[in-house]
């Protein structure tokens, strides 16, 4: 146990729950992402998975799970962030490959793109989980008609911008992101360009999945 507190007190086990958490968050917004894709489908179908998640009692310990996530990797991640820019003693390694510059380049802005994702999750809750509550029935139970408030805020020219901008700083954190956990796990190189590539394609997935919903409620939202 004492050996456990001095490995999570280390910047290496800070940098491990750093990683965990940060790929626990990243399997929660590819799941919710894909959840949101059923508003394409029709609005009973994305109203009713909508009630599913927020009628069961596991609800409140799957958000609980997901704030003590978010805490803990925002927390460990700002301070190590703070703790590598008063302790750059060694220079740049010299002739870097690209996959370095490229690693070297996103995690500069690492920190503010997490700040400004934590800005956004707070509005994201503030306008929908505690949005307007409009009612809808399908086949005799009510449920909330959330379908019906998102296509609603995604006409607001000033929303969907807003939404739009984060989804591309959620890109640019993911995309670095996600393949920085894997490496500080010790599964990859730092010269693996690999798994470069697929934080990449990752944060094209997730990202572009998210993007591609404000455009749709604002040009066809309810036709």
């Amino acid at each position: 146990m004492a050996s456990l507190k001095l490995f999570l007190k280390s910047s290496v086990g800070r940098k491990f729950l750093v990683a965990v958490t940060g790929l626990g968050l990243s399997g929660f917004v590819l799941t919710h992402m894909a959840g949101n894709l059923l508003m394409f489908v029709r609005p009973e179908a994305y109203n009713t998975y909508g009630h599913k998640l927020t009628s069961t009692p596991l609800i409140y310990l799957a958000e609980a799970g997901l704030l003590a996530m978010f805490l803990i990797h925002m927390g460990l991640a700002l301070k190590l962030a703070l703790e590598n820019r008063t302790a750059r003693a060694m220079g740049p390694s010299q002739n870097p490959s690209t996959c370095e510059k490229s690693a070297r380049f996103g995690s500069q802005y690492m920190a503010l793109t997490g700040v400004l994702v934590l800005v956004f999750v707070i509005l994201h809750l503030i306008s929908f989980k505690y949005g307007t509550y409009y009612a809808v029935t399908y086949n005799g139970v009510e449920m909330r008609d959330l379908h019906r408030l998102v296509i609603e805020k995604f006409k607001l020219p000033l929303y969907t911008g807003w939404y739009l901008v984060s989804m591309l700083v959620l890109f640019v954190h993911l995309a670095h992101g996600f393949s920085a956990s894997f490496q500080s796990l010790g599964l990859f190189s730092v010269r693996n360009c690999l798994i470069k590539k697929l934080g990449w394609a990752f944060a094209f997935l997730v990202a572009g999945g998210f993007f591609i919903q404000p455009i749709y409620g604002y040009f066809y939202g309810g036709n």
